[in-house]
């Protein structure tokens, strides 16, 4: 069952890829770049959109949301090690401004009004995704509830 589950990952990764960039207009196939760390990270985030949310959680079967981002670039192509906390994340990478968002970006939200208190991975398009208290699922930058407690980006990948 683990060696079907892997293969099943590693072709939905490969078709992730494949799909993202058969879709960018103007390009040839030959003249098609492989894909950045930032963007792997990204597709490798959404291999677990739908996974379970839990306080402290660190894999698979619960993330919280710092443990989601640790999890993501420890096993994306990038294999960057991050602190466990959101606060300690927050002090990584270089500031990135909302109009310059890559895939792969963390985003980090002030939950409270004080403090940095939750982070996700820029996926494009105004969207990111991250581990809420309903588990892994895509938001919006542009809702409300996270366009008012936006707190800032930081690139960890080039």
């Amino acid at each position: 069952m683990r060696v079907f589950k892997k293969i099943t990952t590693i072709f939905i990764t490969v078709f992730i890829f494949f799909f993202a960039f058969s879709m960018v207009p103007g390009l040839s196939q030959s003249a098609k770049a492989s894909p950045s760390p930032g963007q792997e990270a990204a597709a490798t985030a959404g291999l677990y959109n739908g996974k379970p949310f839990k306080w402290g959680g660190t894999t698979p079967n619960g993330f919280d949301a710092s443990g989601f981002t640790q999890y993501v670039f420890s096993h994306s192509y990038a294999k960057l090690k991050l602190p466990r906390t959101v606060k300690e994340q927050y002090k990584m990478g270089s500031p990135v401004q909302k109009k310059t968002l890559k895939e792969g970006d963390l985003v980090f939200f002030k939950i409270d009004g004080k403090n940095v208190s939750f982070v996700g991975i820029f996926l494009g398009q105004d969207q990111f995704i991250a581990a809420a208290s309903k588990g892994v699922s895509i938001q919006s930058l542009s809702l409300k509830y996270y366009s008012e407690r936006y707190a800032g980006a930081k690139r960890i990948v080039k």
